[in-house]
């Protein structure tokens, strides 16, 4: 390839699908260096977007705002630029039906427009190579079958899914001494006294073994040793893995105000965070347990009969299911007094189950705040969350990674795979990954095989 084709070819023109924009605001900072068309129907269903309290909604008016300082005086005939860089942004109108389109076009699609504007792009910038950039799928496809380039927005997506931080690992061969010596007051021992590669981060744990002997450990950064972790039921709730007694370990940890547990249905994530909240209830102002509300049909919440808590009741059914575990697991009066605890703490708005948009905009000081299904959420929805976090406030986030209902979020890109990948390490959160089912043996096998 000559030194002049190589230029051509690193000459690119993205064009922007509306979803792009939901998703991230702040999008356009990722494409400075290259040139950006808008077309004209992303702004019309921008404007569609403008109102409620959502954070798609949020998104479309904060991206206008951007646009309209960045314009400023300017024409968007002339190309706005894009920052520091060399590229510059236009909006595209594009009434002509393109040639690929002929009986295929749909003046009432908007994903059929902004296909229209991109291949017309194409062809006007030959020099160029033109890209539509989408989070949806389907549209994507649709534009390669008429030869055109497209790509997933993947600025927030993390790399290798594979490596993901698990928050534990087991150490073999570990002197017995060492283990013996967490057995001993005061539990613990300094970290060099273990050899690990690569080095331990901020509260990772460890499964230390020694032939028959072994000792459970997490490591403190702050005193840069590993401390015993033991085995401890909490309002009726007792781990059955090594994973789950890291996992309450953390989540009654109020030094760790940052918490994520992630795994595969019937781990226990939710159930452990519940149970660790009511544990540590008098530590707190409230505990909120919330949910994103991401149907599975293409009927919205505006569509169920009755009235809110009517509407939520379906999506908010598995936190009060995990309640029902924990007041039934023990008998005569201390169930019944448990029981009644709980009760009281819901009539008197202690304890509060609600959709996530309906916590939104709340004061978050000494609050135990669960989000359960994190992984429906967008990397930008956990900064929010984590950011209105007040003094004396504990966020725990539990989903499985791998059960996206989100239509425009997948394993790599969304909101839990991010704060996972981005908050490793740091001395304000911890992180455990649970692998073995606990909720039955026929659930443990449905998991693995079906």
């Amino acid at each position: 390839m000559s030194p002049a084709k190589s230029k051509t070819k690193s000459k690119k023109l993205f064009v922007l699908d509306t979803n792009v924009i939901l998703h991230d605001s702040s999008c356009l900072e990722h494409f400075q260096e290259h040139n950006v068309a808008l077309p004209i129907t992303v702004l019309e269903e921008l404007d569609n977007f403008k109102k409620g309290n959502e954070s798609i909604n949020f998104h479309a008016r904060e991206f206008v705002r951007r646009l309209d300082s960045m314009s400023g005086d300017t024409l968007f005939g002339e190309g706005i630029p894009l920052g520091k860089g060399r590229g510059t942004i236009r909006i595209a109108i594009e009434p002509e039906i393109h040639p690929k389109l002929h009986g295929l076009f749909s003046p009432n699609k908007p994903d059929h427009q902004i296909l229209n504007v991109a291949l017309r792009l194409a062809d006007r910038h030959p020099g160029y190579r033109t890209i539509l950039v989408s989070k949806d799928v389907n549209l994507r496809m649709k534009a390669k079958s008429v030869d055109l380039n497209a790509q997933d927005y993947k600025t927030d997506h993390v790399a290798d899914i594979s490596s993901l931080y698990t928050g534990r690992r087991i150490v073999e061969d570990v002197p017995s001494e060492v283990i013996e010596a967490l057995y001993q007051v005061p539990f613990e021992v300094q970290a060099d006294e273990v050899q690990v590669d690569p080095p331990l981060i901020a509260h990772e744990n460890l499964i230390l073994k020694n032939g028959k002997k072994s000792a459970l450990a997490t490591y403190d950064p702050l005193t840069h040793t590993l401390k015993r972790v033991d085995k401890r039921s909490v309002y009726g709730i007792t781990p059955r893995n090594a994973e789950q007694t890291f996992a309450l370990a953390a989540l009654l940890n109020d030094d760790i105000p940052l918490v994520s547990l992630s795994g595969k249905a019937g781990t226990g994530k939710t159930l452990l965070a519940l149970a660790a909240s009511l544990e540590n209830r008098r530590a707190y102002r409230q505990i909120y347990l919330a949910r994103p509300i991401v149907p599975l049909s293409n009927k919205d919440i505006g569509y169920l009969p009755g009235e809110i808590k009517a509407k939520l009741d379906p999506y908010m059914q598995p936190m009060y299911d995990n309640l029902s575990v924990i007041q039934n697991q023990h008998h005569g009066h201390e169930k019944n007094h448990q029981g009644e605890q709980i009760r009281k703490m819901l009539e008197d708005e202690k304890l509060m189950i609600s959709a996530l948009s309906y916590i939104r905009g709340r004061s978050l000081n000494r609050i135990y705040f669960i989000v359960d299904e994190a992984q429906n959420l967008t990397p930008h929805e956990v900064k929010t969350i984590i950011t209105r976090a007040g003094e004396g406030t504990k966020v725990v986030f539990t989903g499985d990674i791998f059960q996206i209902d989100h239509p425009y979020l997948d394993t790599q890109s969304n909101g839990l795979t991010y704060l996972i990948e981005r908050m490793k390490g740091q001395k304000l959160y911890a992180h455990i990954t649970l692998e073995r089912g606990e909720r039955s043996e026929l659930s443990e096998l449905a998991s693995n095989l079906l």
